[in-house]
């Protein structure tokens, strides 16, 4: 256990990047956030992954966004898988009066690693995102977009409390996400998701966890950030559609 305290001490001082010597302003919300991450083998070593992902504000009092992400998946052994694939997103407006959401593109890679440090899974994953913002003006799209590279490493510790598997497990977890582009002047910083909650199976395939998330995020203006309290439900569906074909290793799946 000391080497995973170790591990999470070590990234919490990500929380302090981008900051700037104007007059912090941060904005409290918060937000519930459901989804369904999913990874269908179809042989040994080759799968397709699906997402769906709704975030709202409060309670399901307003929409923050929906979001979908597909891709094809290649696993070499129980422990690693290699991603790639593409994701869109609906982005609800955030000013008073105005309706219409903006469009996200993306194009993704990632490589995810499955390991145990004694009896606890740890799954560390590196995600690379080409991202294409709508620009919004008048509740209007302009016909422009924002280009950004966005790299994020996930660090996440599932922890059981109980030799017996019907019991519901510890997971603790942190993802640095920063991110480039002719646009990102004063946040390379992004954002910051902490989570703790736990993880239950429901059947062999089929799991989720529960819990709480906070997402600290710095805005382009450098000054302004967003911190989100966020109660988070995830299910996880692994399955396969051929005989014989091993399970396919945890997916670690968000927005």
């Amino acid at each position: 256990m000391k080497a995973i305290s170790k591990i999470l001490v070590s990234l919490f001082p990500f929380l302090l990047f981008g900051q700037t010597p104007q007059t912090k302003e941060v904005n409290q919300q918060l937000q519930t956030w459901v989804s369904l991450n999913t990874v269908t083998k179809f042989s040994d070593h080759w799968g397709i992954v699906a997402d769906v992902h709704v975030r709202e504000n409060d309670f399901f009092e307003s929409n923050n966004f929906y979001f979908l992400r597909g891709g094809i998946t290649y696993i070499p052994n129980s422990s690693v898988s290699l991603t790639g694939g593409y994701a869109h997103m609906w982005l609800a407006p955030t000013k008073e009066g105005w309706s219409t959401y903006a469009d996200e593109n993306r194009i993704y890679q990632q490589a995810q690693l499955n390991t145990k440090i004694g009896k606890v899974g740890v799954i560390q994953r590196l995600r690379n995102e080409q991202r294409w913002q709508e620009k919004m003006a008048n509740d209007e799209p302009t016909g422009e977009w924002r280009f950004t590279n966005r790299v994020r490493y996930l660090a996440s510790f599932n922890i059981p409390v109980s030799s017996n598997k019907k019991w519901p497990s510890l997971v603790l977890s942190d993802e640095i996400l920063i991110h480039f582009g002719k646009e990102v002047i004063y946040n390379t910083f992004d954002q910051n998701r902490l989570f703790i909650g736990i993880k239950q199976n429901i059947n062999p395939n089929l799991s989720f966890d529960f819990g709480y998330m906070n997402v600290y995020q710095q805005k382009y203006s450098g000054y302004q950030y967003d911190m989100n309290h966020t109660i988070r439900l995830f299910f996880y569906l692994n399955t396969t559609i051929k005989h014989n074909v091993s399970e396919a290793p945890a997916n670690s799946g968000d927005e």
